[in-house]
């Protein structure tokens, strides 16, 4: 089995597995559309994350597929369907790997439809970067998970520009700015 990770899943690997390969799915692009109540945010002050919102079947959304040991997939299945409570469930996708050498496979991703209890929808990248600073939930401050994906595809894929992440990530530190007048930690 293998799972795909486009957003927390690429820096919050909280679950064995025995290998990683980079690559990209089609058919998609990542957006902050979902609303985080439960890690990111709370119920009264939501955060934003990431899913996948269909689109051309050319556009390209990268990150990291995890391989699981067979003897794991039962316990990560579990543990990943509570981490994706959320709103989040699972599909089967074609995954392509970056090395061109690896032929494309199969495997598991988690999305939130847009007809999720938690769906947030579409905003002005303005709206969403104040939404952003404003949220604080169990897993930490919602400005963390947008510096932290932005930071990881820069390392993982810097030849890719994601300019919706890329756009998100200018304007929450342009804020934090405005509102702390530092934001060297990010």
């Amino acid at each position: 089995m293998w799972v795909f990770g486009y957003g927390s899943l690429m820096w919050k690997v909280d679950f064995p597995y025995e290998e990683n390969i980079v690559g990209y799915i089609k058919g998609y692009k990542r957006r902050f559309y979902q609303h985080s109540t439960d890690h990111r945010g709370t119920p009264e002050n939501p955060g934003r994350v990431v899913t996948l919102i269909p689109c051309k079947e050319d556009s390209k959304v990268y990150g990291i597929a995890y391989k699981i040991r067979e003897t794991d997939i039962e316990d990560v299945i579990n543990h990943l369907d509570f981490r994706e409570k959320g709103g989040y469930e699972r599909k089967k996708v074609v995954f392509h790997p970056k090395e061109h050498d690896i032929p494309p496979f199969e495997m598991t991703i988690y999305l939130a439809s847009d007809d999720n209890p938690h769906y947030a929808g579409p905003a002005e990248l303005d709206e969403i970067a104040f939404q952003v600073v404003n949220s604080v939930g169990p897993s930490g401050p919602n400005i963390d998970y947008v510096c932290n994906l932005a930071k990881m595809m820069r390392s993982v894929v810097p030849d890719v520009h994601d300019d919706h992440l890329f756009t998100l990530e200018s304007k929450v530190l342009g804020l934090l700015e405005k509102q702390n007048g530092d934001f060297n930690n990010y």
